[in-house]
């Protein structure tokens, strides 16, 4: 039986971070996904039986391609996720989503938060994707660490201070169902 307070592993070496415009997906229970967001969102998928899951971190969400840029779109992220998990055994009608980032970090970008994080929420609902929880908006940056093969995730917002100079003392408790913030 999974142990819902259970730490995360820090392990380095076990540890994948996503930048902007990746996704990456895993059935190795020891990995543990991060990423850093600020009006990017990051979709986190998990099929709970094939224990395989994964993550996404898009910039925009959407765009014509012709800047050679792609790789930076939400639609393009969302289907490179969701066809990597199923091409791993998952299957799409298990898949349970968390969603995060879309953050306004500054004036000139409220809306482009704003706008990613609608994309994903109305392509899981368009896809049948059951999204299990969120955490969108604001004008935090977030830190995010997913395990792929359970689907248990950690946030910790990021304001002025630095992640590395907050303290474990400071983490916050889970507030979300399966999501603990820190």
């Amino acid at each position: 039986m999974e142990q819902k307070n259970k730490p995360l592993s820090t392990d380095a070496k076990n540890t994948h971070h996503v930048i902007q415009g990746e996704y990456f997906v895993s059935d190795d229970p020891s990995i543990v996904l991060t990423t850093i967001l600020g009006s990017c969102v990051a979709t986190c998928l998990c099929d709970p039986v094939a224990r395989v899951g994964g993550i996404n971190h898009f910039l925009l969400p959407n765009g014509d391609g012709k800047d050679g840029m792609e790789f930076r779109y939400g639609i393009l992220s969302m289907e490179l996720l969701v066809n990597g998990l199923l091409k791993m055994g998952a299957s799409k009608s298990r898949l349970e989503a968390k969603v995060f980032g879309g953050a306004a970090m500054n004036n000139g970008l409220a809306r482009i938060g704003e706008s990613n994080s609608q994309f994903a929420l109305n392509y899981l609902n368009d896809e049948n994707i059951k999204c299990l929880s969120k955490s969108l908006g604001g004008s935090n940056a977030r830190r995010v660490r997913y395990v792929p093969t359970t689907g248990q995730a950690q946030q910790m917002l990021v304001s002025e201070q630095s992640a590395e100079e907050l303290s474990p003392a400071k983490w916050l408790v889970k507030t979300e169902p399966d999501v603990t913030l820190f």
